[in-house]
């Protein structure tokens, strides 16, 4: 039987520092942020972008390349690994 986790207990897992990077449409980051914040960023909605998650999911930073996601994740003494 698979246990099932709680998104508290499923962070916990890895560490409050545990953190993923994911690479994300920029339609997809678009359809989820008002669109205020958006303006005066030219974005292609097909471009890929990198986003860095905490375990729970949580979205923490979208940029536009994976190097500048590790070095943000690692600047705020952060783990990251990578989701494919």
């Amino acid at each position: 039987m698979t246990p099932v986790l709680s998104t508290e207990a499923f962070a916990a897992l890895g560490g409050p520092n545990l953190v993923y990077v994911r690479p994300v449409s920029a339609a997809e980051v678009m359809a989820s942020v008002p669109s205020a914040a958006t303006q005066g960023f030219e974005l292609s909605l097909g471009q890929t972008l990198y986003a860095v998650h905490r375990a729970d999911g949580e979205r923490l930073a979208v940029l536009t390349d994976r190097d500048s996601a590790v070095a943000a994740a690692l600047a705020h003494e952060l783990a990251p690994v990578s989701v494919h």
